[in-house]
């Protein structure tokens, strides 16, 4: 499904894995965010996924009735610092990039902490 804008001169079409990889690179820019995580179907772990793969870690929902969008987010974050603050920052960052560069309305952004990184 992919979120759709309408215009006087037509309609844009934009595809679900454009909004999950600009929500995720301003999502990386936070501060206390190691990565995005991916469930390993195998062994049922999560694992730090590459900036390549940033997108498997995001889920983005479109709403067909009014067109706002809902984004998942699965992160690791670094070992001691304030959650609650990571998620509000995510949550805060995200939705100001997503509505600046797209023009569309974020109703939700869920953030789910699958890990935490210990640097020894």
């Amino acid at each position: 499904m992919s979120a759709k804008i309408e215009t006087n001169l037509g309609t844009i079409s934009i595809e679900e894995e454009v909004i999950a990889r600009v929500a995720g690179c301003a999502a990386m820019d936070c501060y206390g965010i190691v990565g995005m995580a991916a469930k390993n179907m195998k062994d049922g772990l999560f694992q730090l996924l590459k900036v390549e793969s940033l997108t498997k870690g995001i889920k983005v929902y479109v709403n067909d009735e009014d067109g706002t969008l809902s984004l998942d987010f699965h992160i690791i974050v670094e070992y001691g610092t304030n959650i609650s603050a990571i998620a509000d920052n995510i949550i805060n960052t995200v939705k100001f990039k997503i509505e600046d560069c797209f023009d569309i309305k974020t109703d939700k952004i869920n953030v789910f902490v699958e890990g935490v990184r210990v640097d020894s």
